[in-house]
């Protein structure tokens, strides 16, 4: 199975400022489930509807090197 994961800053529902929130929202739903393994993974905006935000499951915490600094 082929994992993919899109890393976005926004998706449709939980927050939308602009049109890749439409895609990032969208596009995972077209792949087939059989063969891969989609997951979104964007902010827990404070701006989200606590409803949704509700709904959000905490995976992990995560550092990522950007040249010489830590990124959080």
């Amino acid at each position: 199975m082929k994992k993919i994961l899109f890393a976005a800053s926004e998706a449709v529902p939980f927050i939308k400022t602009g049109g890749l929130a439409d895609v990032v929202g969208s596009l995972p739903k077209c792949f087939d489930k059989d063969y891969f393994d989609v997951r979104v993974m964007i902010p827990k905006y404070l701006c989200i509807k606590q409803e949704l935000r509700d709904r959000m499951q905490y995976v992990d915490h995560f550092t990522w090197i950007i040249w010489d600094r830590a990124v959080m």
